[in-house]
């Protein structure tokens, strides 16, 4: 590509436009298009990572995050620091969570636009606008749970600018970076990408087809230099990999793919990313999952187009110039990662998501706005000026209807139904948002049809069985559940199966076998909260208080901020006499309790149980505080009325 002059970059014909004013357009873009974000709330993995992530929540949860593995979904700790930093400053609110993904997105398009223009890339300034606003990158930036992806493309940038700073690509080959302290920042900043997103690993092979574009050659030295480099990003990205698989669950029949099926994805996906950059419509959370067939001849037709345009490409190079290749070959290596010759948990439900693409979408955006610069910016500036502001306001209007898809998972999942009916997951986590809801019903229909798209997922029989065991159906629940034992491929799904099993059989009275299904559920997956309770739950039930009261304190360990376990382990306390330990954990469960007003029933329980506790322990007092405060909640509460009423009809030191 030749370089840029003033009208390839933020600039007017003859006079250039302030690098301050050019960037604060980009930022103004970039707010305009997401003024609706903070108005969102969370949504899915939301949950995982900020809402019920209990290493926000100490000044030791710090330490966690960066130095025990597996304390966080994924090894990104600098992701999560900025969350815990987040969580200090207002908790659970999730506007400051999106504002600052606006912001670090914001960024990322000033430093690429400084970027391509350092590389002279023509309507650099432009390329940046059309990543700014682009549809495609919403899912990343009005995601809360994607901080990993716009805080990783901002330092990865960073480091990028850094570096060519350092060893500038107009240097001969092999030339020593220089200062040195300029090229530890570049490294310093690359480890931050990768502590935020190890696809970020491509920084390094990214610089190295940078200085091939420019120079036609690279030096045995451009690869020593940038050594440190690949062995940072070599090292942790297996650690990516192994918690993707060992942690996160990407294990299974959904990833038993041949090398010959993972090359056809991987040449299905590029030319899938490239066609939603040039036409983003329409765009799904959820894509349909891709049925890849190696007998099928058609399929082969995308990784040999995309073989045979890099080879045009390379032939064609003294022609039309490196640039074009080089742009194919950064947003081909950038993707990776991303299609399909690593296994990544999103397979599951399919093999392309918009999120995949953000960092490389850099590069594509880049090759297309230089090559419609160069065919009719020089030709037709004032034309290409106007069809460049089209294009800017027609993308943006796509990317701020795509924002309000976000603003909470029931809208989430009905917009991919509708782009996507098909969606087994989207019915089945739409279900499952209902059903904790308490809209069991409701919950129930969509899950029977997310079971008729999938009928072998086990996880919907799964979330079947506890709609139909919420809504007292419990032979059809357990049917339901033991034909998910025999699907369950992965040990999650088995697990959750026998949790789920066990607490039908608790509502059936048949203890034993419940505490046997939810043994089980501990063997399979150990430490976990939610099967501990359970078994707690079973057991006390069976007659093992002591026994329940232990397995519902080892589930606190693991996740103290339950008031529905405080409220039982209360409950189990007081049935043994612990006075003292039913108070202290019927107060714990009134500090926990949801204050929201579709919560209120269960505050007013828990202040009336306190009362009950603390009357046991002689604490008069104390016991009609709590059972006024459950009736000042919820003045229909018979049993704070009640126990009210023979609270004051007792005799004077009875």
């Amino acid at each position: 590509m030749r370089r840029a002059g003033p009208a390839h970059d933020a600039s007017a014909r003859g006079r250039p436009v302030p690098r301050w004013l050019a960037a604060a357009g980009l930022v103004a873009l970039v707010m305009a298009t997401y003024a609706r974000s903070p108005s969102n709330g969370f949504i899915w993995d939301d949950d995982g990572y900020v809402q019920n992530n209990p290493t926000l929540r100490t000044p030791d949860g710090l330490r966690d995050i960066w130095f025990r593995i597996g304390a966080i979904p994924q090894y990104y700790p600098l992701v999560h620091s900025t969350f815990w930093a987040e969580y200090q400053l207002w908790g659970l609110d999730p506007r400051g969570y999106h504002v600052t993904n606006v912001a670090l997105h914001a960024l990322s398009a000033v430093l690429a636009w400084r970027l391509l223009a350092r590389l002279a890339v023509p309507g650099a300034w432009l390329a940046a606008a059309v990543f700014a606003v682009h549809p495609v990158e919403v899912e990343s930036v009005a995601w809360v749970t994607e901080r990993k992806n716009v805080l990783s493309l901002a330092c990865a940038l960073a480091s990028l600018l850094v570096y060519l700073r350092a060893a500038p690509p107009e240097a001969p080959p092999g030339t020593r970076p220089a200062p040195l302290w300029r090229y530890a920042a570049a490294l310093a900043l690359y480890a931050a990408a990768l502590f935020s997103k190890t696809v970020t690993a491509s920084v390094p092979a990214v610089l190295l087809v940078v200085y091939w574009w420019k120079r036609g050659r690279l030096a045995l030295r451009d690869v020593a230099w940038l050594a440190p480099f690949f062995a940072a990003g070599l090292a942790l990205a297996s650690v990516t990999v192994w918690m993707e698989r060992n942690h996160v669950g990407a294990a299974g029949a959904e990833w038993q793919l041949t090398p010959i099926e993972r090359g056809l994805i991987a040449g299905r996906a590029l030319w899938f990313y490239a066609g939603k950059l040039v036409w983003p419509h329409p765009l799904a959370f959820f894509y349909p999952r891709w049925t890849i067939d190696a007998h099928a001849g058609w399929q082969y037709a995308f990784p040999a187009a995309a073989a045979i345009l890099v080879a045009a490409l390379w032939l064609a190079r003294r022609r039309i110039g490196r640039g074009p290749l080089a742009a194919v070959l950064v947003f081909a290596g950038v993707l990776v990662p991303a299609l399909g010759f690593f296994d990544v948990f999103p397979f599951r439900y399919s093999f392309v998501a918009d999120h995949f693409q953000y960092h490389a979408s850099v590069a594509a955006i880049a090759g297309l706005v230089a090559a419609a610069t160069i065919a009719i910016g020089t030709r037709a500036p004032r034309i290409a000026a106007i069809a460049g502001a089209l294009v800017l306001v027609a993308l943006a209007a796509g990317a701020a209807r795509q924002v309000a898809n976000y603003r909470d998972l029931p809208t989430l999942y009905a917009s991919v139904i509708r782009a996507n009916p098909e969606s087994w997951a989207a019915y089945n986590n739409l279900g499952k948002y209902l059903q904790n809801e308490g809209r069991y019903d409701e919950a129930r229909d969509l899950l029977e049809q997310a079971l008729r798209l999938a009928p072998h997922q086990a996880r919907i029989r799964n979330n079947l069985g506890a709609a139909l065991t919420s809504l007292g159906r419990l032979d059809d629940a357990e049917r339901e559940l033991r034909r998910a034992l025999l699907d369950a491929g992965e040990d999650i799904d088995r697990a959750d199966a026998r949790v789920y099993l066990g607490v039908a059989l608790i509502r059936q009275g048949r203890y034993e076998e419940a505490v046997q299904e939810l043994r089980n559920a501990d063997r399979i997956r150990p430490a976990d909260a939610w099967t501990l309770y359970n078994l707690g739950v079973a057991l006390a039930a069976s007659g093992d208080l002591e026994g329940g009261s232990a397995q519902v304190r080892a589930s606190l360990a693991l996740d103290p901020a339950s008031a529905e376990r405080q409220h039982e382990l209360g409950a189990m306390r007081r049935a043994l006499g612990d006075s003292a330990g039913a108070v202290a954990a019927f107060a714990e469960a009134v500090r926990l309790a949801p204050t929201d007003s579709a919560a209120r029933a269960d505050l007013a329980d828990a202040h009336n149980a306190l009362g009950i506790a603390q009357g046991g322990r002689g604490d008069l007092a104390g016991a009609r505080r709590e059972f006024e405060a459950a009736l000042a909640i919820d003045p229909g509460h018979a049993l704070a009325r009640e126990n009210l009423r023979r609270l004051s009809a007792a005799p004077p030191g009875g």
